[in-house]
């Protein structure tokens, strides 16, 4: 079957029933439902020409594998050297803590929403269509640099083993990343599903090494324990002195560990694409922090015990392994293959997320496209369910990766990439703000929040506080520059200009469109209520070894 342009009139999921009379009732008298819902709920272009291939294992597995990448592997270093093991380990454990709100404001909303593109489609219903337009083309812009990043980063780490011409790594991983991106979205959930499996259990051996390392286990290598914690400490002070120079170098990692958590908030980007999303979204999102948090938290508590903070190898970032603090430890330790086993898993890593940059950069732009907010040609999709026309626009930005052979190019494209630095923050701050509107909404409609599909009753006063951090993290990202002696112009752009990119972007949508902040009392909860609990879907029982096995991802 050729790759066809469907209709695109919403749907009821599973039937066209008209809205309950309690639906009706919140709606504006003049105003038609399924006008108002052109794209806010699954519609029929969603129902029909997407497949549902993605499982439990694949989306749980999704996140992991975009949250567990070279900012582990390789970033950790940096933020020992600034903050300190003490320091860094608060400041992962406090983004830790914020990842945990996003996650579950996340998995309340999507449970209710599952739709394509998600936490941008969110905001159309919840908070005004024109903030929905600006955060999409953001994560469109961002992703259509990433893919192409991550392939220049896949190039850098072959080179650690070879000299062999780039050209010939960047062809081969455009074809392989374009080849998962145009095919069915399962062998997309299997490949990812598979690179977690194997990050996750290498992060688990590195965790097990450097325990066993830390205490002596190694021939010929004394025991170490917490000898770095108190000397040369465990707080660094980074630009200040004293006590309020430690703090900045636990702010600083602060801002480093918010990067390396980014992906997580992808986890329902393909919602329309997976089956049972109202249960499986929620349930993922819930078990992703977890495991996401202790690795993270085991990983930077086990590198500050291993690597002093004053090593200068720390800060010298080759991007490749040959700096790792887990290599820096096992080379200390005599074990001279660890180096090349690290170097093969962050390469794995990078493709594994330029592979996620170009699901979540696709399916925002179709979501984009079915409210009419990008060119229509961009709904076509394939017998298959992939929406082909984003993905080629995604495969023609991939070969940017060629920029990487002159220097003075790559210096430009790293720097547009640099750009889109914050734009984890302004979609954090997007999810915590889409829950906090509906919230608001349900209380203000009257309705029990004991309805929502999936509620967590702490998640009301979460939401706001980690909204709070997040908007002083993001406008305090930069701080560095306004210190004495450490102005650079290129680091103040790379940490504010994404901010008024997108106010732009929302105020010129919102004057040509006339948008407005969406009226809580006009949000159609209870009809989405209504087709929630209509559609969920009781969870098979499993047996028991299946649950041993699936112990990760179930």
């Amino acid at each position: 079957m050729a790759p066809s342009l469907r209709s695109h009139e919403p749907i009821l999921q599973g039937d066209n029933k008209p809205p309950s009379p309690t639906a009706q009732s919140i709606l504006p008298q003049d105003q038609d439902v399924r006008y108002l819902h052109n794209g806010d709920f699954v519609t029929h272009s969603e129902d029909t020409d997407l497949r549902r291939g993605l499982h439990q294992r694949h989306i749980s597995l999704i996140a992991i594998a975009g949250a567990i990448g070279t900012g582990l592997f390789l970033g950790l270093g940096g933020s020992i050297q600034t903050a300190g093991p003490l320091g860094a380990l608060l400041g992962y454990l406090t983004i830790g803590l914020i990842v945990c709100a996003v996650q579950f404001a996340l998995g309340e909303v999507a449970a209710l929403l599952p739709v394509t593109g998600s936490f941008v489609r969110h905001t159309e219903l919840l908070v005004d269509p024109a903030l929905g337009f600006a955060i999409g083309y953001n994560l469109v812009y961002g992703n259509l640099l990433s893919v192409p990043a991550e392939i220049s980063a896949v190039c850098v780490l072959f080179s650690y083993w070879t000299d062999i011409n780039s050209s010939l790594w960047i062809v081969i991983f455009i074809a392989l990343t374009f080849a998962v991106g145009i095919s069915y979205i399962g062998i997309y959930g299997e490949v990812e599903f598979w690179f977690a499996l194997l990050k996750i259990l290498f992060i688990i051996f590195l965790i097990l090494l450097g325990l066993v390392i830390n205490l002596g286990g190694v021939p010929g290598t004394p025991r170490i324990g917490f000898r770095y914690w108190k000397t040369p400490g465990p707080f660094v002070e980074y630009v200040g002195t004293g006590n309020w120079g430690k703090f900045l170098g636990y702010w600083s990692v602060m801002s480093n560990a918010v990067f390396s958590f980014a992906g997580t908030e992808s986890i329902a980007m393909a919602a329309a694409e997976t089956r049972n999303p109202r249960v499986v979204i929620p349930k993922a999102c819930k078990r992703v922090f977890i495991r996401v948090a202790t690795f993270y938290m085991l990983a930077v508590l086990i590198v500050g015990m291993l690597v002093p903070s004053d090593d200068p190898r720390l800060g010298d970032y080759s991007g490749t392994a040959a700096t790792s603090p887990f290599v820096l430890a096992a080379s200390a330790a005599g074990l001279r293959g660890v180096p090349s086993v690290v170097n093969a898993i962050v390469i794995t890593s990078a493709w594994s997320s330029s592979n996620q940059a170009l699901l979540s950069g696709t399916r925002v732009l179709y979501g984009l496209a079915l409210k009419n907010q990008a060119p229509r040609i961009f709904l076509r999709t394939t017998s298959w369910g992939v929406p082909y026309v984003c993905v080629l626009l995604n495969t023609l930005f991939m070969f940017l990766a060629f920029m990487s052979l002159s220097e003075g190019a790559m210096t430009v494209f790293w720097w547009f990439v640099d750009l889109t630095a914050c734009g984890v923050l302004i979609s954090w701050s997007t999810v915590l703000l889409n829950h906090w509107r509906l919230i608001a909404a349900m209380k203000k409609q009257q309705i029990p929040l004991s309805n929502l599909p999936w509620h967590n009753r702490w998640t009301e006063f979460s939401t706001p506080a980690a909204l709070a951090l997040v908007l002083i993290i993001l406008f305090t990202a930069g701080w560095q520059v306004f210190t004495r002696g450490n102005w650079a112009t290129s680091n103040f752009i790379a940490s504010y200009l994404d901010i008024p990119l997108v106010l732009t972007a929302y105020l010129v949508w919102k004057f040509y469109k006339r948008t407005k902040i969406i009226n809580l009392m006009d949000i159609p909860l209870a009809e989405a209520i209504e087709r929630a609990q209509r559609d969920i879907e009781p969870e098979p029982k499993l047996p028991k070894w299946r649950k041993i096995v699936g112990f990760l991802w179930d």
